[in-house]
């Protein structure tokens, strides 16, 4: 095995189980401007950014309404659904990143999501002080699967690309892990609608297989 100097975990899906939330409150969202999406057609969203989801809604559906009108709606109705009922972490999440942590591997955030939103995931599911460096949406020109935001990450930590690992559960992230030249392992939920997590260097289902691959126990 490479010697893997640091670790880059998307969130949604991979820290906290979200995309069950996301896609409940996208359906509200879409359904308010006449717009009814299958799980299918949510599915393609996943792991992109929000102005990357409604500036194709918008151009798709010939919606009338201001881009950032748009996601500035939706992002306060996501935000009071997170504060009312905050996300756990996933099972196995806070002991891999223990274990991490313990073995001085440093780790990093690259989310699509907005940093209020992170940065409220994260805090509510007690794994911010895990993390050096969180890299969101927001910060990034190019949605995932660009590789910008992994890439971002990477130098942030001060490590190449090719000693990096990104744990990622959607399509989009794994293609843009593979183009930022990083390990990746294909987290397998099946929360997070249909993914095709093929082009991923390992395939896991749950947190502990990557405690065991990387630490051997």
């Amino acid at each position: 095995m490479p010697a893997f100097q640091g670790f880059i975990f998307d969130m949604d899906g991979v820290l906290v189980d979200s995309e069950p939330v996301y896609m409940e409150q996208e359906r509200h969202s879409y359904a308010r401007h006449g717009v009814v999406l299958d799980e299918a057609q949510l599915s393609r969203f996943v792991g992109t950014t929000q102005r990357h989801m409604w500036s194709a809604i918008k151009t798709e559906y010939g919606l009338a309404d201001d881009l950032d009108c748009l996601m500035a709606e939706h992002h306060r109705q996501l935000m009071e659904v997170l504060n009312s009922a905050p996300l756990p972490p996933m099972p196995g999440v806070t002991e891999l990143l223990d274990a991490l942590k313990r073995a001085g591997i440093p780790c990093a955030v690259a989310s699509s999501s907005p940093r209020t939103q992170v940065e409220l995931i994260l805090r509510n599911a007690g794994l911010h002080l895990f993390f050096s460096e969180i890299v969101c949406g927001d910060d990034v020109t190019h949605s995932k699967p660009d590789p910008e935001i992994f890439l971002m990450a990477a130098k942030r930590l001060g490590i190449s690309p090719s000693s990096c690992v990104v744990i990622e559960d959607a399509a989009h992230g794994v293609a843009a892990a593979k183009a930022a030249s990083m390990f990746c392992v294909g987290l397998l939920n099946p929360n997070s609608g249909q993914q095709d997590l093929s082009a991923a260097d390992l395939h896991v289902h749950r947190h502990s297989e990557i405690n065991h691959w990387f630490f051997g126990k």
